[in-house]
């Protein structure tokens, strides 16, 4: 094979991966909304990235990999808990309360907050003034979204309320876990750092679900146990492969902009199969948000990872 033919299947192959991910990550959010019927929130999250960071381990193991030692596993424990016991824990806690749909377009501010946390670090990134302005578009855009809820008063007012908090707080999560791996963990190994990072990190929601006493309402359906292997298997193991070999073979730019893919797919999903709320006042929203998200991108595009 000559090496633009060879140039040309990488690239056809990088985009079939970034498809991939776009795909099965705005599917995500139906599947956790489903899950949720029988599964408690951490426990979903726990069982979900420990099995998937097991066979992901093996896998590496199998096919004659080293995993990171265990010098690197504080670290990865630290990483772990940002991005995954608060990225996901978040999420799925959000879904008990918010349609998957809108759980996504919230998801959409995870720029917003990363920029924020890079321009606190010593020698972190400025925030440019067309940055600020994208980032109060943005801003508007969530204002746009949630108001008329968290303004109507009553338990479901609440309940809209900390499920809102939830979203920003696997955001914020997301954010610090994200500047953090950037800055203590080695990318030589993608794969076998993202196997270890599942397992602590899912083995943490696991002890917050413990304590919580989740396991006592733990069961299974047909219909959430499918969920929750494909959570598993295509959500954690496929996508997140697929998302390592598009970061490989395409800009990051680029494949960062799954994050505007998401939740389109996700709000069609809720409301075609789950009959979730759907009106123009989302629509205005996600659009505001988008064109925040875009106009913050301009200036600067940080290495986004995935936390469906």
């Amino acid at each position: 094979m000559s090496a633009s033919a060879s140039h040309a299947a990488d690239a056809t192959r990088a985009w079939s991966a970034w498809i991939t991910v776009c795909v099965i990550w705005g599917t995500t959010y139906l599947a956790i909304k489903v899950a949720l019927e029988t599964i408690p929130p951490f426990l979903l999250g726990g069982l979900r990235y420990v099995t998937a960071g097991l066979l992901l381990a093996a896998i590496l193991r199998a096919r004659g990999h080293r995993l990171p030692g265990v010098a690197a596993w504080p670290t990865l424990l630290v990483v772990g808990f940002f991005m995954l016991t608060l990225g996901n824990g978040g999420v799925v806690l959000a879904e008990l309360s918010l349609p998957s749909g809108l759980t996504a377009v919230l998801i959409g501010t995870t720029p917003f907050w990363m920029l924020g946390v890079e321009a606190l670090y010593a020698r972190g990134r400025t925030v440019h003034l067309r940055q600020w302005a994208g980032l109060l578009m943005g801003f508007a855009g969530i204002v746009i979204l949630v108001w008329p809820e968290i303004t109507a008063g009553g338990a479901a007012g609440r309940n809209f309320g900390w499920g809102v908090l939830a979203v920003q707080t696997a955001c914020a999560g997301w954010a610090v876990g994200s500047a953090y791996t950037r800055r203590h963990v080695l990318p030589a190994d993608i794969l076998g750092t993202a196997a270890l990072q599942m397992i602590f990190g899912g083995g943490l929601m696991l002890v917050v679900g413990t304590v919580l006493g989740e396991w006592s309402a733990l069961a299974f359906t047909s219909k959430t146990t499918a969920t929750f292997l494909y959570l598993t298997l295509a959500g954690s193991l496929v996508a997140f492969a697929a998302y390592s070999y598009a970061l490989k073979h395409l800009d990051v730019a680029i494949v960062s902009l799954y994050t505007y893919v998401n939740p389109v797919i996700a709000v069609i999903l809720g409301t075609l199969l789950l009959g979730e709320p759907f009106h123009a006042r989302m629509v205005v929203a996600a659009v505001v948000i988008l064109v925040g998200m875009a106009i913050v991108g301009r200036r600067a595009r940080p290495a986004v990872e995935a936390h469906e």
